[in-house]
């Protein structure tokens, strides 16, 4: 399961991602925001990044203006290792080397064939563990920095 999470300036791509994802057939759960009118990226960022800490969706995919207030509110959750990205190359990397669970990338920053090509690769990467299990591992590994 992926959640879905978006403010106003992600809501069109969040739209179109949904109709990627079920073209698919990978189920996803939507976070919000439910429109383009104006609202705040953590309030759908914080719910998206619990479920995916929860372990209730596996992964995440979540999109903003930019991707960078996303992926800050997301990685202020125990387990969620959120990469915005704004390339193919960036987004497999962070899939095979970080074990990225949560994909953020920016609205404002990609044209939408580019953002369905990231969301493919995010989707169909595996990580790829050996040494960067060691380092992954390290991530969460701390209580307090």
């Amino acid at each position: 399961m992926i959640a879905l999470a978006s403010d106003h300036a992600g809501f069109a791509y969040k739209e179109k991602t949904k109709e990627l994802l079920t073209q698919l057939q990978i189920p996803y759960k939507d976070f919000g925001a439910h429109s383009s009118e104006a609202s705040d990226y953590p309030d759908f960022a914080h719910a998206a990044a619990v479920s995916v800490s929860h372990g209730e969706c596996d992964r995440g995919i979540f999109i903003c203006g930019t991707g960078v207030g996303m992926s800050i509110v997301a990685n202020k959750h125990k387990g969620v290792r959120a990469a915005a990205v704004e390339s193919v190359a960036a987004a497999e990397l962070a899939r095979k080397h970080n074990n990225a669970n949560v994909l953020c990338f920016g609205e404002r920053l990609l044209q939408w064939d580019a953002a369905e090509k990231i969301i493919t690769a995010f989707l169909n990467t595996a990580f790829e563990g050996g040494r960067h299990e060691r380092r992954v591992n390290k991530i969460h590994s701390l209580t307090s920095c």
